[in-house]
Protein backbone atom coordinates (compact mmCIF):
# COMPACT_ATOMS: atom_id res chain seq x y z
CA UNK A 1 0.00 0.00 0.00
CA UNK A 2 1.36 3.40 -0.97
CA UNK A 3 1.14 6.02 1.77
CA UNK A 4 2.22 9.62 1.38
CA UNK A 5 2.03 12.22 4.11
CA UNK A 6 1.74 15.70 2.63
CA UNK A 7 -1.18 16.96 4.60
CA UNK A 8 -2.85 19.09 7.18
CA UNK A 9 -2.00 17.06 10.25
CA UNK A 10 -4.47 15.34 12.51
CA UNK A 11 -3.13 13.82 15.71
CA UNK A 12 -4.82 11.16 17.75
CA UNK A 13 -4.10 8.76 20.57
CA UNK A 14 -6.52 5.95 19.79
CA UNK A 15 -9.37 5.11 17.47
CA UNK A 16 -11.71 5.86 20.37
CA UNK A 17 -10.36 9.39 20.55
CA UNK A 18 -11.20 9.88 16.90
CA UNK A 19 -14.66 8.43 17.40
CA UNK A 20 -15.49 11.20 19.87
CA UNK A 21 -16.41 8.99 22.83
CA UNK A 22 -13.64 10.17 25.18
CA UNK A 23 -14.72 10.90 28.75
CA UNK A 24 -14.25 14.44 30.02
CA UNK A 25 -11.45 13.16 32.26
CA UNK A 26 -8.79 11.61 30.07
CA UNK A 27 -5.02 11.60 29.75
CA UNK A 28 -4.51 8.32 27.93
CA UNK A 29 -0.74 8.44 27.42
CA UNK A 30 2.42 10.12 28.67
CA UNK A 31 2.03 13.46 26.83
CA UNK A 32 -1.75 13.50 26.88
CA UNK A 33 -4.44 13.03 24.24
CA UNK A 34 -2.64 15.13 21.61
CA UNK A 35 0.93 13.98 22.43
CA UNK A 36 1.95 17.58 23.18
CA UNK A 37 1.86 17.94 26.97
CA UNK A 38 -1.16 20.22 26.81
CA UNK A 39 -4.81 20.21 27.80
CA UNK A 40 -7.43 22.70 26.67
CA UNK A 41 -10.00 21.59 29.25
CA UNK A 42 -10.42 22.67 32.86
CA UNK A 43 -9.14 25.25 35.33
CA UNK A 44 -6.09 24.38 37.43
CA UNK A 45 -4.62 25.70 40.64
CA UNK A 46 -1.36 27.61 40.70
CA UNK A 47 -0.70 27.32 44.43
CA UNK A 48 -0.79 24.44 46.90
CA UNK A 49 1.25 22.74 49.64
CA UNK A 50 1.50 19.17 50.84
CA UNK A 51 -1.52 19.99 53.03
CA UNK A 52 -3.48 22.80 51.36
CA UNK A 53 -5.55 21.99 48.28
CA UNK A 54 -4.63 18.31 48.52
CA UNK A 55 -7.75 16.32 47.74
CA UNK A 56 -5.97 13.10 48.64
CA UNK A 57 -2.53 11.56 48.95
CA UNK A 58 -1.77 7.85 48.72
CA UNK A 59 1.53 5.99 49.20
CA UNK A 60 3.10 4.33 46.17
CA UNK A 61 4.12 0.67 46.27
CA UNK A 62 7.68 1.55 45.20
CA UNK A 63 9.78 4.02 43.27
CA UNK A 64 8.53 4.74 39.78
CA UNK A 65 9.08 7.60 37.34
CA UNK A 66 6.21 6.88 34.96
CA UNK A 67 3.37 9.34 34.48
CA UNK A 68 -0.15 8.14 35.36
CA UNK A 69 -2.65 7.54 32.56
CA UNK A 70 -6.28 8.49 33.06
CA UNK A 71 -9.42 7.19 31.40
CA UNK A 72 -12.68 8.43 32.87
CA UNK A 73 -12.94 7.14 36.42
CA UNK A 74 -9.65 5.22 36.39
CA UNK A 75 -6.19 6.52 37.25
CA UNK A 76 -3.63 3.98 36.05
CA UNK A 77 -0.15 3.81 37.57
CA UNK A 78 2.78 1.50 36.92
CA UNK A 79 5.42 0.67 39.51
CA UNK A 80 7.11 -2.13 41.43
CA UNK A 81 5.30 -4.35 43.93
CA UNK A 82 7.57 -6.62 45.97
CA UNK A 83 10.15 -6.65 43.17
CA UNK A 84 7.62 -7.36 40.43
CA UNK A 85 6.36 -5.08 37.68
CA UNK A 86 2.77 -4.10 38.35
CA UNK A 87 -0.17 -1.96 37.24
CA UNK A 88 -2.50 -0.37 39.81
CA UNK A 89 -5.76 1.49 39.20
CA UNK A 90 -7.29 4.09 41.53
CA UNK A 91 -10.56 5.98 41.46
CA UNK A 92 -10.97 9.75 41.88
CA UNK A 93 -11.31 9.34 45.63
CA UNK A 94 -7.82 7.81 45.77
CA UNK A 95 -9.18 4.35 46.50
CA UNK A 96 -7.45 1.37 44.92
CA UNK A 97 -9.70 -0.43 42.42
CA UNK A 98 -7.37 -3.25 41.41
CA UNK A 99 -3.74 -4.27 41.14
CA UNK A 100 -2.10 -6.70 38.70
CA UNK A 101 1.48 -7.98 38.76
CA UNK A 102 3.15 -8.71 35.43
CA UNK A 103 6.49 -10.41 36.07
CA UNK A 104 9.88 -10.00 37.69
CA UNK A 105 11.08 -6.40 37.61
CA UNK A 106 14.51 -4.81 37.20
CA UNK A 107 15.59 -1.84 39.31
CA UNK A 108 16.74 1.41 37.76
CA UNK A 109 20.41 2.38 37.88
CA UNK A 110 20.24 6.19 37.56
CA UNK A 111 19.16 8.16 40.63
CA UNK A 112 16.33 9.53 38.49
CA UNK A 113 15.48 6.17 36.98
CA UNK A 114 13.34 3.26 38.06
CA UNK A 115 11.93 -0.06 36.95
CA UNK A 116 8.93 1.87 35.64
CA UNK A 117 10.02 4.88 33.61
CA UNK A 118 7.75 4.05 30.68
CA UNK A 119 4.22 5.35 31.12
CA UNK A 120 1.12 3.21 30.57
CA UNK A 121 -1.24 3.88 27.67
CA UNK A 122 -4.96 3.10 27.32
CA UNK A 123 -7.76 3.37 24.78
CA UNK A 124 -10.60 2.79 27.22
CA UNK A 125 -10.79 -0.90 26.29
CA UNK A 126 -7.25 -2.05 27.04
CA UNK A 127 -4.27 -0.92 29.11
CA UNK A 128 -0.69 -1.51 28.01
CA UNK A 129 2.43 -1.28 30.17
CA UNK A 130 6.15 -1.62 29.40
CA UNK A 131 9.06 -1.87 31.86
CA UNK A 132 12.84 -1.74 32.16
CA UNK A 133 12.80 -5.54 32.58
CA UNK A 134 11.50 -5.90 29.03
CA UNK A 135 8.06 -6.95 30.23
CA UNK A 136 5.24 -5.78 27.96
CA UNK A 137 1.65 -6.53 28.93
CA UNK A 138 -1.94 -5.98 27.83
CA UNK A 139 -4.78 -5.81 30.36
CA UNK A 140 -8.49 -5.12 30.22
CA UNK A 141 -9.99 -2.18 32.12
CA UNK A 142 -10.74 -4.39 35.13
CA UNK A 143 -7.08 -5.32 35.50
CA UNK A 144 -7.29 -8.80 33.99
CA UNK A 145 -3.97 -9.77 32.41
CA UNK A 146 -4.74 -10.64 28.78
CA UNK A 147 -1.20 -11.29 27.62
CA UNK A 148 2.42 -10.77 28.56
CA UNK A 149 5.72 -11.06 26.73
CA UNK A 150 9.30 -10.05 27.47
CA UNK A 151 11.02 -8.23 24.63
CA UNK A 152 14.51 -8.71 26.04
CA UNK A 153 14.13 -12.46 26.36
CA UNK A 154 12.71 -12.66 22.85
CA UNK A 155 14.99 -10.23 21.02
CA UNK A 156 18.06 -9.46 23.13
CA UNK A 157 19.14 -7.62 26.25
CA UNK A 158 18.78 -3.89 26.77
CA UNK A 159 22.10 -2.09 26.11
CA UNK A 160 21.07 1.47 27.00
CA UNK A 161 23.52 3.24 29.30
CA UNK A 162 20.59 4.25 31.52
CA UNK A 163 16.99 3.21 32.17
CA UNK A 164 14.43 2.57 29.44
CA UNK A 165 12.26 5.65 28.93
CA UNK A 166 10.19 5.11 25.79
CA UNK A 167 6.47 4.44 26.27
CA UNK A 168 4.18 2.23 24.16
CA UNK A 169 2.07 3.82 21.41
CA UNK A 170 -1.38 2.74 20.24
CA UNK A 171 -2.73 2.45 16.73
CA UNK A 172 -6.22 1.25 15.88
CA UNK A 173 -5.09 -2.38 15.91
CA UNK A 174 -1.67 -2.51 17.53
CA UNK A 175 0.42 -1.47 20.49
CA UNK A 176 3.87 -0.55 19.21
CA UNK A 177 7.15 -0.35 21.12
CA UNK A 178 10.39 1.23 19.87
CA UNK A 179 13.67 -0.32 21.04
CA UNK A 180 16.65 1.84 20.05
CA UNK A 181 20.10 1.07 21.44
CA UNK A 182 23.45 -0.40 20.44
CA UNK A 183 22.83 -3.73 18.82
CA UNK A 184 19.50 -4.90 17.43
CA UNK A 185 17.15 -1.90 17.33
CA UNK A 186 13.60 -2.32 16.11
CA UNK A 187 9.93 -1.41 16.13
CA UNK A 188 7.50 -4.18 17.04
CA UNK A 189 3.70 -4.20 16.79
CA UNK A 190 1.40 -6.43 18.83
CA UNK A 191 -2.35 -7.05 18.48
CA UNK A 192 -4.29 -5.31 21.25
CA UNK A 193 -6.33 -8.19 22.62
CA UNK A 194 -3.98 -11.14 22.10
CA UNK A 195 -0.41 -9.85 22.10
CA UNK A 196 0.27 -11.69 18.84
CA UNK A 197 3.19 -9.97 17.09
CA UNK A 198 1.91 -8.47 13.83
CA UNK A 199 5.31 -7.30 12.60
CA UNK A 200 8.82 -6.39 13.67
CA UNK A 201 11.16 -4.23 11.60
CA UNK A 202 14.82 -3.46 12.22
CA UNK A 203 15.91 0.14 12.75
CA UNK A 204 19.71 -0.18 12.81
CA UNK A 205 22.10 2.62 11.84
CA UNK A 206 25.83 3.28 12.15
CA UNK A 207 26.18 5.97 14.83
CA UNK A 208 28.94 7.34 17.09
CA UNK A 209 29.05 6.16 20.72
CA UNK A 210 25.58 6.43 22.34
CA UNK A 211 24.18 8.09 19.22
CA UNK A 212 22.01 5.05 18.55
CA UNK A 213 20.51 5.16 22.05
CA UNK A 214 17.05 6.73 22.29
CA UNK A 215 14.67 7.21 25.20
CA UNK A 216 12.08 9.02 23.06
CA UNK A 217 8.48 7.94 22.52
CA UNK A 218 7.13 7.75 18.93
CA UNK A 219 4.10 9.80 17.88
CA UNK A 220 1.14 8.57 15.86
CA UNK A 221 -0.26 10.71 13.03
CA UNK A 222 -3.22 10.16 10.77
CA UNK A 223 -4.31 11.48 7.39
CA UNK A 224 -7.17 10.40 5.15
CA UNK A 225 -7.80 7.32 7.26
CA UNK A 226 -4.19 6.08 7.21
CA UNK A 227 -1.91 5.84 10.22
CA UNK A 228 1.83 6.46 10.42
CA UNK A 229 4.32 6.46 13.27
CA UNK A 230 6.91 9.24 13.56
CA UNK A 231 10.06 7.96 15.32
CA UNK A 232 13.06 9.96 16.61
CA UNK A 233 16.33 8.24 17.41
CA UNK A 234 19.70 7.13 16.00
CA UNK A 235 20.17 10.62 14.51
CA UNK A 236 17.10 10.25 12.27
CA UNK A 237 13.43 11.09 12.15
CA UNK A 238 11.53 8.39 10.30
CA UNK A 239 7.88 7.86 9.42
CA UNK A 240 6.62 4.28 9.35
CA UNK A 241 3.49 2.75 7.86
CA UNK A 242 1.78 1.05 10.82
CA UNK A 243 0.39 -1.71 8.60
CA UNK A 244 3.81 -3.31 8.21
CA UNK A 245 6.39 -0.97 9.77
CA UNK A 246 8.07 0.01 6.51
CA UNK A 247 9.76 3.41 6.29
CA UNK A 248 7.82 6.00 4.27
CA UNK A 249 10.33 8.83 4.63
CA UNK A 250 13.41 9.68 6.66
CA UNK A 251 15.24 12.85 7.63
CA UNK A 252 18.92 12.79 8.64
CA UNK A 253 21.80 15.21 9.19
CA UNK A 254 21.46 15.60 12.95
CA UNK A 255 25.11 14.85 13.73
CA UNK A 256 27.25 15.72 10.69
CA UNK A 257 30.47 15.84 12.74
CA UNK A 258 29.71 12.45 14.31
CA UNK A 259 30.01 13.75 17.85
CA UNK A 260 29.99 11.06 20.54
CA UNK A 261 27.32 10.83 23.26
CA UNK A 262 24.61 12.78 21.42
CA UNK A 263 21.98 10.52 22.94
CA UNK A 264 18.27 11.19 22.39
CA UNK A 265 16.49 11.81 25.69
CA UNK A 266 13.83 14.44 25.02
CA UNK A 267 11.11 13.30 22.64
CA UNK A 268 9.94 15.23 19.62
CA UNK A 269 6.61 17.08 19.48
CA UNK A 270 4.39 17.79 16.49
CA UNK A 271 2.90 21.22 15.83
CA UNK A 272 0.65 21.53 12.79
CA UNK A 273 2.68 19.95 9.94
CA UNK A 274 6.08 20.16 11.66
CA UNK A 275 8.01 17.67 13.78
CA UNK A 276 9.96 19.70 16.36
CA UNK A 277 13.16 17.83 17.25
CA UNK A 278 15.55 18.67 20.13
CA UNK A 279 19.04 17.25 19.58
CA UNK A 280 22.73 17.63 20.42
CA UNK A 281 22.21 17.29 24.20
CA UNK A 282 20.10 20.45 24.27
CA UNK A 283 22.25 22.48 21.88
CA UNK A 284 19.93 22.48 18.88
CA UNK A 285 16.29 22.43 17.82
CA UNK A 286 15.07 21.77 14.30
CA UNK A 287 11.79 21.49 12.43
CA UNK A 288 11.06 18.67 10.00
CA UNK A 289 8.11 19.09 7.67
CA UNK A 290 5.84 16.08 7.59
CA UNK A 291 5.32 14.40 4.26
CA UNK A 292 7.22 13.19 1.24
CA UNK A 293 8.84 9.88 0.40
CA UNK A 294 12.36 8.55 0.76
CA UNK A 295 15.15 10.80 2.05
CA UNK A 296 13.68 14.27 2.71
CA UNK A 297 16.73 15.71 4.49
CA UNK A 298 17.50 18.32 1.85
CA UNK A 299 13.91 19.49 1.37
CA UNK A 300 12.02 19.16 4.65
CA UNK A 301 14.02 21.04 7.31
CA UNK A 302 12.70 24.63 7.20
CA UNK A 303 14.63 25.89 10.22
CA UNK A 304 17.25 24.98 12.82
CA UNK A 305 18.26 27.08 15.84
CA UNK A 306 21.02 26.77 18.42
CA UNK A 307 18.83 26.21 21.43
CA UNK A 308 16.90 23.24 22.74
CA UNK A 309 16.31 20.89 25.65
CA UNK A 310 18.20 17.75 26.62
CA UNK A 311 15.94 15.87 29.06
CA UNK A 312 12.51 17.60 29.24
CA UNK A 313 10.33 17.10 26.17
CA UNK A 314 8.89 20.38 24.85
CA UNK A 315 5.19 21.20 25.22
CA UNK A 316 3.19 22.76 22.40
CA UNK A 317 -0.03 24.76 22.17
CA UNK A 318 -1.61 27.21 19.72
CA UNK A 319 1.27 27.10 17.25
CA UNK A 320 3.86 27.73 19.96
CA UNK A 321 6.63 25.56 21.42
CA UNK A 322 7.52 25.74 25.11
CA UNK A 323 11.08 24.67 25.87
CA UNK A 324 12.29 23.91 29.39
CA UNK A 325 16.00 23.24 29.88
CA UNK A 326 17.55 21.08 32.58
CA UNK A 327 18.58 24.25 34.41
CA UNK A 328 15.18 25.93 34.33
CA UNK A 329 15.42 28.31 31.37
CA UNK A 330 12.17 28.66 29.44
CA UNK A 331 11.61 29.77 25.85
CA UNK A 332 8.43 30.27 23.90
CA UNK A 333 9.00 29.84 20.16
CA UNK A 334 6.87 30.28 17.10
CA UNK A 335 6.68 26.78 15.62
CA UNK A 336 6.40 27.93 12.04
CA UNK A 337 9.70 29.86 12.08
CA UNK A 338 11.59 28.97 15.28
CA UNK A 339 11.47 32.66 16.25
CA UNK A 340 11.74 33.40 19.99
CA UNK A 341 8.58 35.07 21.29
CA UNK A 342 9.72 35.42 24.89
CA UNK A 343 12.21 33.98 27.38
CA UNK A 344 12.05 33.34 31.11
CA UNK A 345 13.69 31.38 33.88
CA UNK A 346 12.63 29.37 36.89
CA UNK A 347 14.80 29.46 40.05
CA UNK A 348 18.10 27.59 39.80
CA UNK A 349 19.29 25.04 42.29
CA UNK A 350 21.74 22.16 42.43
CA UNK A 351 18.75 20.03 41.39
CA UNK A 352 17.79 19.87 37.71
CA UNK A 353 14.51 19.84 35.80
CA UNK A 354 13.97 16.31 34.50
CA UNK A 355 10.19 16.07 34.17
CA UNK A 356 8.67 17.47 31.00
CA UNK A 357 6.64 20.70 31.19
CA UNK A 358 2.87 20.71 30.80
CA UNK A 359 0.56 23.53 29.73
CA UNK A 360 -2.93 23.96 31.17
CA UNK A 361 -5.25 26.89 31.78
CA UNK A 362 -2.77 29.47 30.50
CA UNK A 363 -0.10 28.18 32.86
CA UNK A 364 3.13 26.24 32.47
CA UNK A 365 3.99 23.65 35.14
CA UNK A 366 7.67 22.75 35.58
CA UNK A 367 8.95 20.15 38.04
CA UNK A 368 12.43 20.14 39.54
CA UNK A 369 13.90 16.80 40.61
CA UNK A 370 13.99 17.84 44.29
CA UNK A 371 10.19 17.94 44.27
CA UNK A 372 9.54 21.65 43.78
CA UNK A 373 6.89 22.38 41.15
CA UNK A 374 6.91 25.88 39.68
CA UNK A 375 3.92 27.44 37.98
CA UNK A 376 4.16 30.35 35.56
CA UNK A 377 1.57 32.36 33.67
CA UNK A 378 2.21 32.26 29.92
CA UNK A 379 -0.92 34.05 28.66
CA UNK A 380 0.83 37.23 27.55
CA UNK A 381 4.33 36.88 28.95
CA UNK A 382 6.32 34.69 31.33
CA UNK A 383 5.56 35.36 34.99
CA UNK A 384 6.34 32.96 37.83
CA UNK A 385 3.21 32.56 39.97
CA UNK A 386 4.21 30.05 42.63
CA UNK A 387 6.71 27.58 44.05
CA UNK A 388 5.19 24.39 45.46
CA UNK A 389 7.45 22.09 47.48
CA UNK A 390 6.17 18.51 47.60
CA UNK A 391 8.90 17.42 50.09
CA UNK A 392 9.92 14.40 48.00
CA UNK A 393 11.78 13.77 44.77
CA UNK A 394 9.68 13.92 41.59
CA UNK A 395 10.72 12.79 38.12
CA UNK A 396 7.30 11.98 36.65
CA UNK A 397 5.51 14.65 34.66
CA UNK A 398 2.37 16.09 36.35
CA UNK A 399 -0.98 15.26 34.75
CA UNK A 400 -3.57 18.05 34.37
CA UNK A 401 -6.96 16.44 33.87
CA UNK A 402 -10.56 17.26 34.79
CA UNK A 403 -9.51 20.36 36.72
CA UNK A 404 -7.14 18.41 38.95
CA UNK A 405 -3.39 17.83 39.00
CA UNK A 406 -2.04 14.33 39.54
CA UNK A 407 1.52 14.46 40.90
CA UNK A 408 3.46 11.23 41.17
CA UNK A 409 6.43 11.43 43.56
CA UNK A 410 8.90 8.77 44.58
CA UNK A 411 6.78 8.02 47.64
CA UNK A 412 3.25 9.31 47.08
CA UNK A 413 0.61 10.09 44.49
CA UNK A 414 -1.14 13.43 45.07
CA UNK A 415 -4.39 14.76 43.69
CA UNK A 416 -4.37 18.58 43.78
CA UNK A 417 -7.51 20.67 43.31
CA UNK A 418 -10.04 22.97 44.91
CA UNK A 419 -11.95 21.31 47.74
Amino acid sequence: MRLTLSFTLVLFATSALMAGDVPAAHWPSWRGPQFNGTTTQGSYLAKWTTQENVLWKIPMTGKGCSTPAVWGEQIIVTGPVDGKDAVTAYDWAGKEKWRTTIGQGKEGKHRNGSSSNSSPVTNGKHIFAYYKSGNLAGLDMDGKLLWHTNLQKRFGEDTLFWDIGTSPVLTEKYVIVAVMHKGESFLAAFVHATGEMAWKVARNYDCPIEGDHSYATPILVKHEGKEALVVWGAERVTAHDVVDGRIIWSCEGFNPRRTNYWVVVASHVIVDDLVIVPYGRGAHLTAVKLGGEGDVTATHRPWTINTGSFVPTPAAADGKIYLLTDRGQVKCLEAKTGRTIWEGEFPRDSASYYASPVVADGKLYATREDGVIFVASIKDKFEVLSENDMKERIIATPVPVAGKLLIRGEENLYCIGSK
